[in-house]
């Protein structure tokens, strides 16, 4: 499947880019950012919902292996974009070259404003919760600690993607080591074992692919933060496109393998009732001490995710403050660490005023679906760029143009389940998109040079 990659990618080898980034990650870091932006809380936390929705154990993994089958694609898709445009900005850059500057500014409106303001915000909660938890904080300090994680996370990478990349490359394999742990624990140390951990449960009803899927997808977003950072990126048309592949396929394989864990030792039922399964796993192998390890693999996990949601986004800003569909100060690149400081600091102050108003929860409900609307709708940009580039690319999906079609098809499926099953949080996700307008026109107004 990657021996579409070519050596085409030596023109984009060099050190430096001409919109003043430095291309300074390798292909284990690019790997490990794919990594770390797709395991965050999520499959420490909450798997139990999509356990309630299906009838069996089987079904259940076969849920969790077809959404990431599915969120495989769109990676792929994502990394001929990539490929195509080895540049600083991902989705906004795509969007703005397909469908105009308004598409482009719609997207950096919600990722400001809801998308990954309000996932950090939240994830970041999380870790405090866990952290206050382990080291026997009171509740009052679970606000402070998640402000000021994000503080720690936006200072670390003031001073250069270099040091930025090593601290998230270390948060990353301490989580995968936390997931090695769970499923050991799960499989070879307290697991039920047998085929009964499959077979179908009769206190469950099967709602079918999409109902279950719903909560999983969740867990797969995230996919897209690497390309955000491709001017960043050593070789970018080679490293991104096996760095999404490398890096998805790390990510089923191990959603697969802590669900079966759970189930080994908590049983179906039992990780339907379970709110936090990760360290019920843990509990019943050690105890207490078993939790606590637990809930600290939980904090790193999470904060790892909050660092590579900031470092992405601020990215997103930088170029949009570049065309002038933002602030020109956010466009700016520190002289000497070449990173894009003013957005950084904008985005992470965002998230601290969220976690501070405590309205970051019921932001995140209002645009979570969002995210996968813009990924489908980042995925249809791949249709304008083979109609008016042709295939000349260091990387091209295979089974095109089949394989997009199914990631748009299945994610507009999901976001219409969404507007039935919850239609008045998912529209007003839908209205602070469209707010974007009016901002966008009077902006446009205001300030001439805008790029096209």
């Amino acid at each position: 499947m990657l021996t579409a990659i070519s050596r085409s990618g030596a023109s984009m080898s060099d050190t430096s880019t001409s919109s003043g980034y430095v291309r300074r990650l390798r292909p284990w870091d690019a790997a490990l950012i794919v990594v770390g932006g797709l395991i965050g809380g999520g499959i420490f936390l909450n798997p139990y919902i999509a356990a309630g929705r299906t009838e069996s154990g089987m079904a259940l993994l076969l849920v969790w292996v077809g959404a990431g089958i599915l969120t495989l694609i769109g990676a792929l898709c994502y990394a001929e974009l990539g490929a195509r445009r080895p540049h600083a900005g991902g989705s906004y850059v795509y969007l703005r070259d397909a469908f105009g500057p308004l598409a482009g500014f719609l997207f950096g409106w919600t990722m400001l404003l809801v998308i990954y303001s309000g996932s950090s915000a939240a994830v970041a909660t999380i870790f405090a919760s866990y952290a206050a938890a382990v080291f026997g904080l009171p509740t009052a300090m679970i606000t402070p600690l998640a402000a000021g994680a994000l503080a720690f996370v936006a200072l670390i990478n003031l001073f250069g993607l270099k040091l930025g990349a090593q601290v998230h490359n270390l948060f990353t394999l301490l989580k995968l080591l936390a997931v090695a742990v769970l499923v050991v624990c799960g499989l070879f140390l307290a697991g039920a074992g047998g085929k009964d951990v499959l077979a179908p449960d009769p206190a469950f009803a099967d709602v079918g692919f999409m109902g279950a899927a719903l909560p999983v997808l969740f867990a797969y977003s995230g996919f897209t933060y690497l390309n955000n950072l491709a001017g960043e990126v050593a070789e970018p048309q080679r490293t991104l496109p096996r760095a999404l592949f490398i890096g998805m396929v790390l990510v089923i394989a191990a959603y697969a393998l802590v669900n079966l864990a759970y189930l080994a030792v908590l049983g179906h039922n039992g990780l339907a009732a379970s709110h936090t399964p990760a360290a019920d796993v843990m509990q019943r192998v050690f105890g207490s001490a078993g939790a606590k390890v637990m809930a600290i693999g939980i904090a790193i996990s999470t904060l790892g995710f909050c660092n590579i949601t900031l470092v992405s986004g601020a990215r997103v800003l930088q170029v949009m403050g570049n065309d002038g569909l933002f602030f020109r100060s956010v466009a700016r690149l520190h002289p000497v660490h070449r990173t894009p400081n003013v957005a950084l600091l904008l985005l992470s102050g965002w998230a601290i005023v969220l976690v501070l108003s405590g309205s970051y929860g019921q932001l995140l409900d209002y645009a979570t679906f969002g995210d996968w609307l813009a990924c489908a709708v980042g995925v249809a940009t791949l249709f304008w760029y083979r109609r008016r580039e042709g295939d000349q690319a260091s990387f091209r999906v295979p089974g095109y143009p089949v394989l997009p079609l199914i990631f748009i098809g299945t994610v507009g499926l999901v976001v219409v389940q969404s507007l039935q099953a919850s239609p008045k949080n998912t529209g007003i996700g839908l209205l602070i998109m469209a707010a974007g307008v009016p901002v966008y026109l009077v902006w446009r107004r205001l300030f001439s040079r805008v790029t096209s």
